[in-house]
């Protein structure tokens, strides 16, 4: 059975159209998938990420700790910044696309999505670095969309401006709508964005607030079928769907993170082996028919198969037409290369295409 966010109080009389992710009750569609769209797009929409694991990560060279267990360099980060990159097994294949918030060197704040990642953080840290999970105690909740800033702003003790609050880094003790938050520069709609983690005691307050002040100015809770529309045209991956733990970073698109010269951490000799043998590369197709039916299709080159479509929808950036995430042999994983999908007992053409298809230069995010 899905457990319950610190959210689902206000949010189980809104929809009864629900999905489980990652073990949590997470509404699937709230009022319309494209209504819901539009608002991202055109204004800003909230989501739940409660599902989410949150770990604190405290002690005498915690982050150094962190360091020796995921792929990105996070000990070259400076207080306040966010690193984002792969935690691998010791074979050096995907167990999370995670996020690092280095708060001091003895204290940082690790965000996932696998239960696996507590035991790799305790396994690898040391001991004298505790790793303690808030993830039921945290209420985190994500506003997108070109109105986000300005609508914060009108409710937060703090400058939020570009300036004062750049892409990929947090803020500590905010006051926003009169509750004390956690606020980081993240998202996963390539729009611009914020991240509000508040404390379990003040969750259901700070919803009753932000809702009153911005639900009148076009804010729409957002469902998970709308946030798949958003990941596949921005190009993000998400575990047990471009990724589990017999794929390398290389093949889902996170291989630019990984930083082999770091020193020893783990996984590193799996992906030192893998950055050369892998042999597939994420990108992007459309096909000219199919939409979600062509999720998981297999792709082929002249009659050869040569990847696959690890999840399909029909894109509103493209007019709905069917766009696709895909792992495709990486010499074929280029723009213009013509495929064909295989689903549903159709053969249907396609090609690959620009990755990601919407803001591949992530202007709005870093506005």
């Amino acid at each position: 059975m899905s457990k319950e966010t610190l959210f689902y109080p206000r949010m189980k009389s809104l929809t009864d159209q629900w999905m489980d992710l990652f073990g949590y009750a997470a509404p699937a569609v709230v009022t319309d998938t494209l209504e819901e769209y539009r608002a991202v797009r055109e204004r800003a929409g909230i989501m739940d990420f409660g599902m989410l694991r949150k770990y604190d990560i405290d002690g005498p060279d915690a982050v150094a700790g962190v360091n020796r267990v995921v792929g990105r360099d996070v000990a070259a980060l400076k207080p306040g910044q966010i690193a984002y990159g792969p935690l691998c097994n010791e074979q050096g294949k995907m167990v999370d696309d995670c996020t690092v918030l280095f708060r001091r060197p003895d204290r940082a704040r690790f965000c996932g999505a696998n239960d696996k990642d507590q035991g790799h953080l305790q396994h690898g840290v040391g001991p004298k670095v505790t790793v303690r999970d808030v993830t039921d105690e945290t209420g985190h909740l994500c506003l997108q969309g070109p109105m986000s800033r300005q609508w914060l702003q009108g409710l937060a003790d703090r400058d939020l401006s570009r300036e004062a609050f750049p892409y990929y880094t947090f803020k500590d003790e905010v006051v926003l709508a009169g509750i004390p938050v956690f606020m980081t520069r993240l998202g996963y709609t390539a729009e611009l964005g914020y991240e509000i983690w508040v404390e379990a005691d003040r969750a259901l307050e700070l919803w009753d607030n932000l809702f009153e002040a911005l639900e009148p100015k076009g804010m729409k809770l957002i469902g998970m079928t709308a946030l798949d529309l958003f990941r596949i045209e921005g190009g993000f991956i998400i575990g047990g769907v471009e990724y589990d733990e017999t794929v390398s970073p290389y093949e889902c698109g996170l291989g630019w993170a990984v930083k082999l010269d770091k020193g020893e951490f783990q996984g590193r000799a799996g992906l030192e082996r893998d950055k050369q043998a892998s042999t597939v590369r994420l990108t992007s197709v459309v096909l000219e028919s199919g939409a979600d039916a062509a999720s998981g299709a297999p792709l082929s080159v002249k009659g050869d198969e040569v990847g696959l479509v690890t999840q399909a929808v029909s894109s509103p950036y493209l007019k709905g037409k069917t766009l696709g995430l895909a792992k495709v042999r990486k010499d074929l994983a280029l723009p213009g290369t013509k495929v064909v999908a295989e689903f549903g007992g159709n053969r249907v053409a396609g090609e690959v295409v620009g990755h990601p298809q919407y803001e591949p230069e992530r202007k709005k995010v870093k506005s």
